[in-house]
């Protein structure tokens, strides 16, 4: 059965870290580009970051761009959010998702259809 299933999600204070995995079955994970995404309430989607099938491709919004670190364990079927000077506007839920991807890129842009997404996990960031 297919499955991405999140974890790590939870409270954090601001300037804290949580570090979110994203875990895989049933498919060809290698195959797959991964993209983080999250939606704060009342807020679109929007995508935070992403990582190519071989890792060796990483991409980040700006809002991001130098405090998160996204990582893939092929071995493990799994991809890790490290999120460092967590900000209160980071608290959303944060989904993975998963796209096959032929090439050595990876994109978080708006018309890029991702194929399957994990259930979500909650981060709040506050005092």
């Amino acid at each position: 059965q297919l499955q991405l299933v999140e974890s790590g999600g939870g409270l954090a204070h601001p300037g804290g870290s949580l570090r979110l995995s994203c875990a895989a079955t049933g498919f060809t994970f290698d195959h797959y580009a991964i993209g983080w995404f999250r939606q704060a309430p009342g807020k679109e989607r929007e995508g935070v970051s992403c990582i190519s099938r071989s890792g060796g491709t990483t991409n980040y919004a700006n809002s991001v761009k130098g405090r998160f670190t996204i990582s893939r364990d092929n071995a493990k079927n799994t991809v890790y959010l490290q999120m460092n000077s967590l900000k209160p506007e980071d608290t959303a839920v944060y989904y993975c998702a998963a796209v096959l991807w032929g090439g050595l890129a990876c994109s978080v842009a708006a018309g890029i259809e991702y194929d399957y997404w994990g259930q979500g996990t909650l981060v709040t960031v506050k005092a």
